[in-house]
C-alpha cells in the first residue's frame, strides 16, 4: 500500500464531510426561507372566497387574461407581491396597481401569508398557446436567449418547465400569454419596477415586441 494512502483517504473523507455539512446548510437555509412565508390555508380560503374570488376565482384560476392566475404559485412570490402593493414608508407602494393596491390594503401580513398558502395550494389550470407561428421563436428565446444582444435564457432562472424556483424566482408556466406580454412591456418601460436588482427590467429592456409576444405564447403552453 501505498505511503500516500492513509493521507489521501482522510482527505476524500474530509472532502465528503464537508460536501454534506454544506449541502445539509444550503436545504435548511431554503427550508428557514420557506418557513418564513408559511400561512394557514384554510384561513386564506376563507378570504379568497369572499374578496379575492371576483377577479381570479375562488382557487386562483383567474377567467380572464386581465388577471393572473395564483394557483400554484409559489408562496413566498406571492406575498411579496402582496407586500408590494401595500403602502410603504414613504406613502408609495412598491408595485403600482390601481386596483390591487386598494384590495391588499386593509390585510395585515399573516393575512397575507394565509392567501398566499391557500393559493399555492391549488392547482393550476393549464395554458393555452395563442399563436403556433412564433413557437419557434420563443422556445429559442427561452430557452437560449440571444447572446448577440446578452439576452440570457428564461430557463436560467424560472427553470425549463417554467415551474421557477420557491422563494427566489416565480413560477410562469401555463400562464395567460396575454398577462405575461403585458408584464413584460411594463418592465421594460419601467412602469413595473418591484423586481430585485432590476433584473426584469434589464432583460426586457432588450427584447422586442416580437420577441416579448413570441417568448410569452410560449411560457403560456409550457406546463
Amino acid at each position: 500500500m501505498s505511503r500516500f494512502a492513509p493521507l489521501l483517504k482522510t482527505s476524500l473523507l474530509s472532502a465528503l464531510t464537508f460536501l454534506l455539512l454544506a449541502g445539509t446548510a444550503v436545504h435548511a437555509n431554503e427550508s428557514d426561507k420557506a418557513a418564513a412565508y408559511s400561512g394557514d390555508p384554510a384561513k386564506g380560503k376563507e378570504i379568497a372566497a369572499t374578496v379575492c374570488a371576483a377577479c381570479h376565482n375562488p382557487d386562483g384560476n383567474s377567467a380572464t387574461p386581465a388577471n393572473p392566475k395564483l394557483a400554484g404559485q409559489h408562496a413566498g412570490y406571492l406575498f411579496k407581491q402582496m407586500k408590494n402593493f401595500k403602502t410603504g414608508p414613504d406613502g408609495k407602494p412598491e408595485r403600482v396597481n390601481a386596483i390591487m393596491n386598494g384590495m391588499i390594503a386593509p390585510y395585515d401580513e399573516n393575512q397575507m401569508k394565509d392567501l398566499a398558502a391557500w393559493f399555492a395550494s391549488q392547482k393550476q389550470v393549464g395554458g393555452e398557446v395563442k399563436d403556433r407561428s412564433v413557437l419557434e421563436l420563443g422556445q429559442k428565446l427561452y430557452r437560449a436567449g440571444d447572446a448577440s444582444k446578452g439576452l440570457p435564457a428564461c430557463a436560467g432562472c424560472h427553470g425549463p418547465a417554467g415551474k421557477g424556483i420557491p422563494v427566489q424566482y416565480p413560477r410562469i408556466a401555463g400562464q395567460y400569454q396575454e398577462y405575461l406580454e403585458a408584464q413584460l412591456k411594463a418592465f421594460r418601460s419601467g412602469e413595473r419596477a418591484n423586481d430585485p436588482n432590476k433584473m426584469m427590467r434589464m432583460i426586457a429592456i432588450k427584447m422586442t415586441d416580437a420577441e416579448i409576444r413570441a417568448v410569452a405564447d410560449y411560457i403560456a403552453g409550457l406546463y
